[in-house]
């Protein structure tokens, strides 16, 4: 079957949609959480995990779909082959049955170790990344928010947040996790940081802020907008 393109009028820009799809990890002890700094929202910690990235077969059918990748120049080389960026109203609906047909991209599982392994680095704490490949994850749950304006911008948003348990299968697992939980419970620590849900809900932990999406740790809905990223 052949597709045309319908042209865009000139005086009518065609919408876009800003995509988003990622995998977070919860680690908790009775009403405490884990969250790390997040690197791209100074002052925030958020919980750990991150963008899906997708692999090279995909490129065509992503080029076709007319998907542009978020580039910050900071953070520009990190975020190669991430699924975060724009692409044209139009094409969402055959992005998301691609993302759903799980062809060409990270798993739940690849994502969360990759990304476990990375954060470990940014938050100081690589001694500990040898244990992340002995993790095993369970689903929590998964929440869709969008396409929704924003305000401030020319484009819609979808946002797809997995959210997965950590599994201490194996005493390695075990550690790890026995091993964050103490960072987190140290004041001295800065990087990694233990909240209640009372914190999340209220949305700062100290002088701390929590990134709005945390609150899916312990409810399937928000309660504060989004903390801008540094660009």
């Amino acid at each position: 079957m052949v597709r045309r393109r319908v042209p865009v009028s000139p005086t009518r820009p065609e919408r876009t949609v800003r995509v988003s799809y990622s995998a977070l990890l919860r680690i908790r002890d009775d009403d405490r959480y884990v969250l790390f700094d997040a690197g791209s929202r100074p002052g925030a910690f958020t919980p750990p995990g991150g963008v899906f990235k997708y692999f090279a077969p995909a490129a065509d059918l992503l080029d076709r779909l007319q998907f542009r990748g978020d580039r910050w120049v900071e953070r520009a080389a990190g975020m190669r082959a991430d699924l975060r960026g724009v692409l044209p109203s139009r094409s969402v609906a055959e992005f998301c049955r691609w993302f759903a047909s799980g062809a060409y991209r990270e798993d739940s599982v690849e994502c969360l170790q990759r990304e476990l392994v990375e954060e470990l680095v940014e938050v100081g704490f690589p001694e500990i990344a040898d244990s992340v490949p002995a993790t095993q994850f369970t689903h929590l749950r998964t929440v869709v928010e969008g396409p929704s304006t924003v305000p401030g911008k020319p484009f819609k948003q979808l946002r797809r947040f997995e959210f997965h348990d950590l599994v201490c299968p194996n005493r390695r697992a075990t550690t790890l996790r026995d091993h964050l939980l103490a960072l987190a419970a140290d004041p001295d620590i800065r990087t990694v940081l233990g909240v209640s849900s009372a914190d999340i809900r209220h949305g700062r932990a100290g002088a701390a802020l929590i990134a709005p999406h945390s609150a899916y740790l312990a409810w399937d809905e928000r309660t504060w907008p989004d903390i801008p990223s540094v660009r």
